[in-house]
């Protein structure tokens, strides 16, 4: 029988299951019971019939019906626990999309979030920040407290000069860091001094490609691998290049020695300028991190930083540090006073930095994401074998390599768990295709696990993998 209408009564009540149309039975079950809970005909908590009943109302063979529960269970539209049957799941409600418009199935409220990116908000180390507020006060001078300077506080740049040479490998003067309100304010910064165009990664932030669209400077993509952008696709025509080369934002894998030679050589022979991207550098669990590209030449790369990642994203202070040349461009470009960052937040910095306490809280932090890492990577290897983790031990996030075309289920399958989790997809570079630096599209899941509290880990890592497709 190739077209077809039945119903079965659910729980001895008048409301029909209607299975209409042609092709797979098992296919249109589950799109008749997924139509049925959305449309609220099936409300939460629901029980289904067993499916022997269910297969034997609706003329289906028992596993058609058996296999049926099973997927919608392992999307998150129905639940299934011994002892009490089937239900229609609680979480199975419409959701409402937020962040990117292009990604419906992310939950308005998330039970869990598993978003990229964030700290979680409850190891901020408030005491010690406290102490260095009150040793920065009391130090403060006078001039602290009046129109600041768009340099930043010396203060802070003699700290963060030393603490990144020390950790960083970076060669700067503190005459060469100019203080931003954060990653993105020296973007700006940089698009309106440079101009364009850039070439930037094809996997990365697409915020940061809109704020480049929005001064004027366009991006064309680079491709990445296993070795990070593929920085010989790079040309003369391009006045700059957006690198993540400590862990390639956000695929994961950092940028060959070879390929950091190559940027170096590019920028040098070109006079381009290479933007380093450092957002994480300091994570890095199975080694020391890898110094940055800025040592290899200060007058050809800029590194950004902030301690957004470190610390938190509400101080808004971030740093660049700049070839000489750019120095007064950018300084003039920013403005005669400091608008973007307060003074006393950059002089607790400071004296954080220089108390040592941010080496500890960076220790802290390091050693708190790798268990979660290792958490990550347990749960998958015990619930999901089949999929693998990609890239290198670092960061704040991981990305689970999917198999080809069920990206999109299953981040419509983790909204329906009450979890909030991103696509490769949503990162990568709309001129991508066709570029010919680009691989074609991967499917994958980009999985932030440093926001969800202690508490809450391990069931948002149960949710995750109940929504993972079937090895």
């Amino acid at each position: 029988m190739n077209s077809w209408v039945n119903s079965a009564e659910i729980l001895g009540s008048d409301l029909p299951l209607e299975l209409s149309g042609t092709g797979n039975r098992r296919a249109l079950l589950m799109d008749a019971l997924r139509e049925a809970v959305r449309s609220g005909r099936l409300a939460p908590g629901t029980r289904l019939p067993p499916y022997r009943s269910l297969a034997a109302d609706l003329g289906l063979a028992r596993n058609t019906v058996a296999d049926a529960y099973a997927e919608l269970v392992a999307e998150g539209w129905l639940a299934a626990r011994q002892g009490s049957g089937t239900r229609v799941a609680e979480r199975a409600v419409p959701v409402t999309p937020v962040h990117r418009p292009r990604t419906p199935e992310r939950a308005a409220r998330p039970v869990h979030d598993l978003v990229q990116g964030q700290p979680d908000p409850s190891v901020f180390p408030r005491t010690a920040w406290l102490a260095s507020a009150r040793r920065a006060l009391a130090a403060a001078p006078d001039d602290a407290f009046g129109p600041g300077d768009p340099h930043g506080r010396p203060e802070l740049r003699r700290a963060l000069a030393g603490y990144l040479a020390r950790v960083r490998g970076v060669r700067a003067a503190p005459e060469r860091i100019v203080l931003c309100s954060g990653a993105a304010h020296g973007l700006r910064l940089l698009a309106e001094v440079v101009g364009g165009p850039w070439a930037a990664e094809e996997y990365g932030l697409p915020f940061h490609r809109a704020l480049l669209a929005s001064h004027g400077v366009g991006t064309r993509p680079l491709g990445v691998d296993a070795d990070g952008a593929r920085v010989d696709g790079l040309t003369r025509r391009d006045r700059a290049v957006l690198l993540t080369p400590a862990h390639q934002f956000p695929t994961g894998g950092p940028l060959h020695p070879g390929r950091r030679a190559a940027v170096v050589d590019w920028a040098r022979a070109t006079g381009g300028l290479v933007v380093e991207d450092d957002y994480d550098g300091e994570f890095r669990y199975d080694r020391q991190p890898v110094g940055a590209v800025q040592g290899l030449d200060p007058e050809h790369v800029v590194l950004l930083g902030s301690v957004s990642k470190s610390l938190s994203p509400t101080l808004r202070i971030g740093w660049m540090v700049l070839p000489q040349r750019l120095v007064g461009p950018v300084v003039t470009a920013k403005g005669e006073r400091e608008q973007f960052s307060s003074a006393t937040e950059q002089l607790t910095l400071a004296d954080f930095v220089g108390s040592g306490a941010y080496d500890r809280q960076v220790r802290r932090m390091r050693q708190r994401h790798r268990r979660r890492r290792d958490q990550l990577v347990a749960a998958l290897e015990r619930r999901a074998p089949h999929i693998r983790v990609t890239g290198i031990a670092a960061g704040l996030h991981a990305v689970l390599e999917l198999p080809p075309g069920t990206e999109r289920s299953v981040v419509r399958a983790a909204a329906w768990q009450g979890l909030a989790v991103e696509g490769l997809a949503d990162y990568l570079h709309p001129g991508s295709e066709g570029a010919g630096q680009a691989d074609a599209p991967r499917d994958g899941l980009v999985v932030g696990y440093a926001t969800p509290a202690e508490s809450a880990y391990p069931e948002a890592l149960e949710a995750l993998c109940r929504a993972l497709p079937p090895g």
